[in-house]
């Protein structure tokens, strides 16, 4: 059976005219590997799940998802659970699970490590019903990625976001939450509440400097607000990896957990945005999604 090669082609706003130079990269990698490819460029949000649905179900050898956080995120809650293996050419803002595991962002190199590389078993997070494979979160981040996702936001990639970050530190207003790990609840207004299954967020920003993609658990970072001072003041350490030296910040490894509010929450997944209700449950799937690496 083939493999099939999905392409966003506005991926990291990308002009329309990306989609045909990137089907031509992979039709050139995929003829001088001489492997039967099937190559398929999506038309709108949600078509990269149901095309690597439909290649899983015909039992094709692996699906290559070229694509942003979101698409990965798509096809890899298509393949989770399947044993087809998902390879990533990365292409978005943020590419978390790409850099996590040292893909090329040279998209030539990246199909033909794809296409050539060994299947490894990698965790999935699970939260409300939304798979994710690199990381989930409420609070701050969650409040970035929806004005990072708009629409009106023209600006992307580190620049945009560290833009969006700073107005979200003047303006943003955490919430109480009560966290439940293992039958203890720990009641705490937090900036972020984030479940990781990678150590990053994306574009090198380490969030769980401890997390790693196969060990079976999820890392839960919980930042409480002391101050605004002290939050300002720490918010860098939450991006280089020195989250454990924020005041009261609390790390843990959870095979599942329960984050509940007063009002609605958002939360994200993989970056995506998810409007959510007063109870959030989140848990892990050891070793349910091949990634080619």
């Amino acid at each position: 059976m083939p493999v099939t090669i999905i392409i966003n082609p506005i991926s990291g706003r990308a002009r329309t005219a990306a989609g045909r130079s990137r089907v031509a990269i992979a039709r050139a990698v995929t003829e001088r590997l001489a492997t039967d490819a099937e190559i398929v460029v999506t038309e709108r949000a949600g078509h990269a799940h149901d095309l690597a649905r439909h290649a899983a179900a015909r039992g094709v050898q692996a699906v290559v998802a070229w694509g942003g956080d979101g698409t990965i995120n798509e096809v890899a809650s298509a393949l989770a659970f399947s044993g087809v293996p998902l390879g990533i050419v990365p292409a978005g803002s943020g590419n978390g699970l790409a850099r996590e595991l040292g893909i090329s962002f040279r998209a030539d190199r990246a199909i033909e490590s794809a296409l050539r590389g060994s299947p490894r078993a990698i965790d999935v997070g699970e939260i409300e019903q939304r798979l994710f494979v690199n990381a989930a979160g409420i609070g701050v981040d969650a409040h970035i990625a929806s004005r990072f996702n708009a629409s009106s936001n023209t600006r992307r990639g580190l620049l945009g976001y560290a833009h969006i970050t700073v107005r979200a530190m003047v303006s943003y207003v955490p919430m109480h939450y009560r966290v439940t790990v293992g039958g203890v609840v720990a009641d705490v207004r937090a900036v972020l509440v984030t479940i990781a299954n990678s150590a990053q967020f994306g574009n090198g920003a380490r969030i769980a400097p401890g997390a790693k993609v196969d060990d079976g658990l999820l890392d839960l970072v919980v930042v409480p607000e002391r101050s605004r001072l002290v939050t300002v003041a720490n918010f860098p350490r939450l991006f280089t990896g020195g989250v454990e030296r924020v005041p009261g910040c609390r790390l843990a490894k959870v095979s599942e957990v329960t984050v509940e509010a007063d009002e609605p929450m958002t939360f994200h997944v993989d970056g995506e945005p998810v409007q959510g209700g007063k109870r959030l449950h989140a848990k892990v799937h050891p070793g349910a999604l091949k990634v080619l690496v």
